[in-house]
């Protein structure tokens, strides 16, 4: 199994209702290692180029808003097969649809409000890495 790295987000929603700490022993416990992590806020202008992928669908200004208002925790992770793994312990976007014990199923509210952002894809993930962190820094 390839040994990846993949970007992780504790959305605002999570970061206001105090499930950091949760969150990040459930990445621990999942043998997923942290190897690069920062807390900030991003502004709209950031967040609209971090889902510039996302600009013409009818949520792009909805998700830019949410993902500004607040702290935001960006890690990179690490470890085998990562950004399955990782997002395995997410669960499904949705959480109504997200397996019983996933972090979205136990802590989401709604598509939007669901505590976690992961890549999907090893190009995502380089793009996303790069977006949050410079080379020095992993």
């Amino acid at each position: 199994m390839p040994v990846e790295r993949t970007l992780a987000i504790i959305k605002p929603d999570a970061v206001r209702r105090n499930l950091t700490g949760e969150i990040l022993s459930r990445i621990h416990q999942a043998g997923l290692q942290i190897v690069a992590i920062k807390s900030l806020r991003l502004s709209r202008a950031e967040a609209e180029g971090f889902y510039a992928v996302h600009r013409e669908r009818p949520f792009f200004n909805d998700l830019t808003e949410f993902m500004s208002s607040g702290k935001v925790v960006v890690m990179v992770l690490e470890g085998e097969n990562a950004i399955l793994r990782w997002r395995e312990l997410m669960g499904a976007t949705d959480p109504a649809q997200a397996a019983p014990g996933t972090i979205r199923r136990e802590f989401g509210t709604s598509i939007q409000n669901n505590c976690t952002h992961g890549s999907d894809a090893p190009e995502t993930a380089a793009f996303e890495v790069s977006y949050f962190f410079a080379a020095y820094e992993l």
